[in-house]
């Protein structure tokens, strides 16, 4: 009786194993692509909603300017009450340069902001069915924080004098006739994600 020979079995095994790890890495490959273009999408909502947020901070400021001389309507402005145009036109605009569509742009409280995108492009073809059309969305909310506090003179002192403005690290003495010394939208109010 001749001996069995086993050299030829180990070939499907090898076979399957190589099959198998060829599908995991094309699957971390698809996995990949949805991940990066997750974060495209996070940049892409970032970006829109701080940048609405800071057009709202510089039209704040610009209605400060406005009242400079009525420093009983100041706290009005840092708390965000003031009436300001939609900033959700540089939302919009930032979304584009990242690649994405402004889905939404809304302020659901007094200096705050939130976007929501959605990618231009979609994750691509992959291993994984249905990827070629799918495309990823990202939200993001930004606070516009006062940064300045200041103290109304008593009443009945009918002085001309405008309030110190106490802003962080620094105290500004206010003087409407030199507009150029007057503090920076950055100086009154800080931008941030939230």
């Amino acid at each position: 009786m001749p001996p069995h020979r086993d050299a030829g079995q180990a070939f499907p095994i090898y076979l399957t194993v190589v099959a198998g790890l060829l599908f995991l890495a094309l699957a971390y490959f698809a996995v990949g692509q949805g991940a990066v273009n997750r974060s495209g999408a996070q940049t892409a909502a970032d970006a829109a909603v701080l940048a609405a947020a800071q057009d709202a901070r510089e039209q704040l400021t610009d209605e400060w300017v406005k009242v400079l001389l009525d420093p009983t309507k100041w706290q009005q402005i840092f708390q965000g009450e003031a009436q300001i145009g939609d900033p959700c036109w540089r939302a919009e605009q930032l979304a584009a340069r990242n690649d994405a569509q402004l889905n939404t742009c809304n302020s659901p409280a007094l200096l705050k902001y939130r976007v929501d995108v959605k990618t231009n492009k979609s994750v691509g073809r992959s291993v994984v069915p249905g990827t070629e059309s799918v495309k990823s969305i990202a939200s993001a909310t930004a606070v516009i924080e006062p940064l300045c506090t200041f103290e109304l003179p008593d009443e009945g002192n009918e002085e001309d004098v405008l309030p110190q403005l106490s802003c962080k690290d620094r105290v500004w003495e206010i003087d409407p006739a030199e507009p150029s010394k007057l503090p920076k939208p950055e100086d009154l109010f800080d931008v941030h994600l939230g």
